[in-house]
């Protein structure tokens, strides 16, 4: 039975679906990067000092043909996604157990709801906009045509594993509380996250 899921939020130019790292895209959605290779649909990721040179060249052709900057978000607009994310929680009644935001993606590990994940991350993208946007932090508002909003910040897929289990729960959990440490940020807490008691024993669960 799934419990919850640990989903990856890249941003705009993160994580491209044609990654020679390997990405979990079918196919290469924007017209700009199909001549620099077909998607890479693989769940084995490589690090960046793993790829040959070419590679590389690959890669970094591939960003800059971006129809704008790839993202990378600093800490101020960290917490207007936040401030966004804790307002779409309360109003919906998510449940989240870990969460870490990095320049350029998010890791959340969210428990069952009523809703389908997909549902659930569009909501969370939809709302963390909406309010970096009131901030007037939002990194592409440079490139807004008049009247109209900036272009989205976060990418358009996310990456998502089941959780069934509540070992896997509880590693998820370490993973993203451990994360920021990692990429040599501090630890982050958050007022959204409902700390991890455990799986209720007998019948179906929905977390809300």
């Amino acid at each position: 039975m799934i419990h919850g899921y640990h989903v990856v939020l890249p941003m705009y130019g993160f994580w491209l679906p044609n990654d020679s790292r390997g990405s979990w895209s079918d196919f290469v959605r924007r017209w700009e990067l199909v001549r620099f290779g077909k998607a890479t649909k693989t769940i084995e990721r490589r690090e960046l000092s793993e790829l040959s040179p070419h590679e590389l060249e690959q890669r970094d052709a591939a960003t800059e043909a971006l129809e704008f900057p790839a993202v990378s978000v600093d800490g101020h607009q960290a917490l207007s996604i936040s401030q966004g994310f804790a307002t779409r929680i309360k109003s919906s009644n998510f449940t989240i157990w870990a969460c870490s935001i990095l320049p350029e993606h998010t890791h959340l590990v969210i428990a069952r709801h009523t809703y389908k994940v997909e549902q659930i991350v569009n909501l969370l993208k939809g709302a963390s906009t909406t309010r970096i946007i009131q901030d007037r932090r939002h990194p592409l508002i440079n490139y807004a045509q008049p009247e109209k909003r900036p272009p989205r910040m976060w990418a358009a897929h996310q990456w998502k594993v089941y959780l069934d289990s509540e070992e896997a729960i509880e590693n998820a959990i370490r993973y993203v509380e451990e994360n920021p440490e990692k990429e040599g940020k501090p630890k982050q807490n958050w007022s959204f996250v409902t700390r991890f008691a455990g799986i209720p024993r007998g019948g179906w669960t929905t977390y809300k």
